[in-house]
């Protein structure tokens, strides 16, 4: 099995919010001092290719796209069994959208050329919109199954558990395909001291936009095909009202009275 898994470089999502700051000119946020993550979900991913390794064996190939990534936080894939990094960093590639995004990755899918499954987180703690694994599939041509909870390969298929609102799916599909993991899957495994200093001895492949037979037009800023239109952090107000009387009763009755005013009841 070759497998292809697609992970992002994130500001740790378990950040207080107090350092979290907007600029509205410029529609950015900035969380300064905060250490990059890889984004949890993209580790669920992880763990899901290193469960069909172990399964039925071959070889992960990471891949994950920014500028000027962390070798620290990008090579933990590698600390937890997987066997290739790909880097996709360059300018060229900084503030893209989903489309954007999953344009240059499914390049470099293709350039990689063999692989049975491509895997994604299903969505990033960053943006939460989970379009860059369909993204990936609608370019290549490929089938796609969103939110996995469970992965099983047979020949020629894989046989997937899909999360719903009440339960879950059974879906087989043909491969290769890209499948999008949710946290169902199972706690991502912790690097072991063997995997974290096997994974300093592995280089990372860097790959620039022509590197991938991409023009930087179709890739970062100048590959968007949506706009932000205003990034704002939402305001929470609340207010405490005492339903007041001269007896349980009378408070009660109070009570119930701004409930229906309020059209609770």
């Amino acid at each position: 099995m070759n497998i292809v898994v697609c992970v992002k470089q994130v500001i740790d999502p378990e950040s207080p919010p107090s350092i979290f700051k907007i600029d509205a000119a410029t529609n950015k946020a900035e969380m300064r001092g905060v250490p990059p993550v890889i984004d949890p979900y993209g580790e669920f991913a992880v763990e899901a290719a290193l469960k069909v390794k172990e399964a039925k064996g071959g070889k992960i190939t990471v891949i994950s796209l920014g500028v000027k990534l962390s070798r620290e936080v990008v090579k933990k894939p590698l600390a937890m069994g997987a066997d290739e990094l790909i880097l996709l960093d360059d300018e060229a590639y900084v503030r893209g959208d989903s489309w954007s995004t999953a344009t240059a990755l499914a390049a470099a899918i293709q350039k990689i050329g063999e692989y049975d499954l491509i895997l994604c987180g299903r969505e990033a703690s960053d943006t939460n919109a989970g379009q860059t694994g369909p993204g990936i599939a609608e370019i290549l041509g490929l089938p796609c199954v969103t939110i996995a909870r469970k992965i099983d390969v047979t020949d020629g298929s894989a046989r997937i558990e899909r999360v719903t609102s009440d339960g879950y799916d059974v879906i087989e599909v043909p491969i290769p395909a890209v499948i999008t993991v949710s946290n169902e899957i199972g706690e991502p495994r912790y690097p072991t001291i063997k995997g974290i200093m096997t994974a300093k001895k592995i280089e990372p492949v860097i790959w620039k936009p022509a590197d991938i037979s991409l023009d930087a037009s179709k890739v970062g800023t100048a590959g968007q095909r949506t706009r932000l239109k205003k990034l704002f952090q939402p305001v929470y107000e609340g207010k405490c009202e005492f339903a007041e009387g001269d007896s349980a009763e009378e408070a009660a009755a109070n009570l119930a009275l701004k409930l229906r005013e309020s059209k609770i009841l």
